[in-house]
């Protein structure tokens, strides 16, 4: 069975509102759940203003009370929060939800630049406490969500640098994208249209060269990947060669996640990853590893 390192459930969100998802409810993720044979999954709070509807840690904390085998709780805390100071002590309220039960932060989304003094302060918190991070990306720096970095991730390898003994997990079509060498910048990213649908133009095509994400991999222990939406099935996908063989090398740092939003979300990396095992393209070790292994051992799971 798989766990989930990345999902979000509301337990009281209004449906039908035009450009925001009909998010799960508790009862229908574990539907879906049931369905792609996943044993439990984390919870990952949305608090940043820029993404949907923001919600308390406090849910989340209840809905993963009210299903003990099922959910895992992280907490989110926005940069900007307290005192809207790169000085906050943003450790006291990750060390109040951690000792609730939190087991990371995330899903970290301000619309932010990395390097911003905020940001870092609140990674700096996420280091003392022991907290790992997952955060989204972003290519541009107005109209959208997520953490922004420049091409080739260069605010990224600094955080890394930085923070040598906090975990952080490459998630998104920013990290992803750089799976291989960029041929546009553009193609790194997802963007709004006028019409408030998302633009995607993911990459595609063989990988004629490697691009900065399996060398920051090789370079910093500290660099997780979270395999969860689209992108990074893209990305393996695109070759299936390399693919096979990025996720034999690093086996021991790649976690399977869906990042399930509404109830009828396609999920196709459990067929995927299934059908590379069936044809031997990974090992069985690599296989369960990914699929549940590698989060056991970081969430203490039994």
């Amino acid at each position: 069975m798989y766990i989930d390192i990345h999902s979000h459930v509301y337990k009281n969100h209004p449906r039908g509102i035009k450009g925001i998802p009909d998010f799960c409810t508790p009862e229908e993720l574990i539907f879906r759940y049931d369905e792609l044979n996943i044993e439990k999954g984390v919870l990952l709070p949305i608090v940043s203003p820029e993404i949907y509807l923001p919600q308390s840690n406090e849910d989340i904390l209840e809905i993963a009370a009210a299903y003990p085998d099922r959910f895992i709780p992280f907490c989110n805390i926005d940069p900007r929060a307290m005192e809207n100071s790169p000085y906050s002590r943003l450790e006291i309220l990750l060390e109040y939800y951690k000792e609730r039960g939190c087991k990371g932060l995330g899903e970290v989304m301000p619309n932010l630049p990395l390097l911003d003094p905020k940001v870092q302060n609140l990674f700096r918190c996420a280091e003392i406490v022991g907290l790992p991070v997952i955060f989204d990306g972003s290519d541009q720096l107005t109209h959208d969500f997520g953490i922004y970095d420049d091409p080739g991730l260069p605010q990224l390898e600094h955080t890394l640098q930085r923070f040598e003994n906090l975990i952080i997990f490459g998630h998104g079509p920013v990290f992803w994208a750089e799976i291989a060498k960029l041929e546009t910048p553009g193609e790194r990213g997802v963007i709004y249209g006028f019409d408030h649908r998302q633009i995607v133009k993911l990459p595609s095509g063989p990988v004629k060269e490697e691009g900065v994400v399996p060398k920051l991999m090789r370079k910093y222990p500290n660099l997780y990947g979270d395999l969860s939406d689209g992108t990074p099935l893209n990305a393996l996908a695109r070759d299936i060669d390399y693919g096979a063989a990025f996720l034999e090398e690093f086996q021991d740092r790649l976690f399977f996640g869906t990042d399930i939003v509404s109830v009828k979300m396609p999920v196709e990396l459990p067929q995927f990853l299934e059908k590379l095992l069936s044809e031997k393209k990974i090992s069985e070790q690599a296989f369960n590893k990914i699929a549940s292994g590698n989060a056991k051992r970081l969430l203490g799971i039994d």
